[in-house]
């Protein structure tokens, strides 16, 4: 798996010493270049000075906690981010996927986990078919890897454009939560809908007039999703 994904530049903020030294060392290995922080606030300092592709976080942060660092980054870029999270707990991934998350990783991590998600991460970014496709006011560009609104360039995660354009690639067909997960994630595990529900919660904001009467991603009670067919 990655053999296509070039060598990244990742950002890992983890306060733990033995995991960061490990992590930091394990994803060398896996042929990245890691830039390593111990808090927050360090984090986000390297943040500007490094420019990374990706960022691996983790939740428990002494001072500014992750959920706060993923908050503050989102507010200005959208870099793809992947938590570290202590516990499986419902409220930590959900507070943590609302708050600007790509993917979670339970902990213990397992090096070869991590660099497989981050992997398929980085291949949400890589160019699609060449076509442009309009749906009312929002127009998706698959040569260019943009959309725009009314004109102007939407700012969206890698995440959220590979689910668009997932989406997009089906226009009127529903498409299930696990073939989502299968499709923009590349999990091998199904049942986790709240990465979908949240990332979909996300580029509503970002495309529809009034995300919560969408009228262009549309929720299939019992099933999914649907992106509705241009007019």
């Amino acid at each position: 798996m990655g053999q296509n994904v070039a060598v990244s530049n990742l950002l890992l903020i983890e306060d733990d010493d033995a995991i960061r030294t490990g992590l930091e060392l394990a994803l060398t290995r896996q042929g990245h270049k890691v830039t390593a922080a111990a808090s927050g606030e360090d984090g986000l300092a390297r943040l500007h000075d490094e420019r990374p592709d990706l960022i691996v976080l983790d939740v428990m942060l002494p001072g500014i906690d992750g959920f706060e660092v993923c908050r503050r980054i989102r507010r200005t870029d959208q870099l793809p981010i992947i938590l570290l999270t202590a516990r499986n707990d419902d409220i930590d991934v959900v507070v943590g996927l609302e708050s600007g998350a790509d993917d979670y990783i339970v902990k213990p991590v397992q090096p070869r986990v991590l660099d497989a998600r981050i992997r398929a991460v980085l291949r949400r970014g890589e160019r699609d078919a060449s076509d442009s496709t309009a749906y009312g006011s929002v127009t998706i560009d698959r040569a260019a890897m943009t959309v725009t609104k009314n004109g102007e360039e939407l700012q969206l995660t890698p995440t959220e454009l590979r689910l668009l354009l997932e989406l997009s690639r089906r226009p009127g067909q529903a498409l299930s939560r696990q073939q989502l997960l299968q499709l923009v994630w590349e999990h091998d595990y199904l049942g986790d809908s709240r990465l979908v529900d949240a990332c979909v919660q996300r580029l509503r904001a970002k495309v529809e007039d009034i995300p919560s009467s969408p009228q262009l991603i549309r929720t299939v009670r019992g099933v999914g999703y649907r992106l509705d067919p241009p007019a």
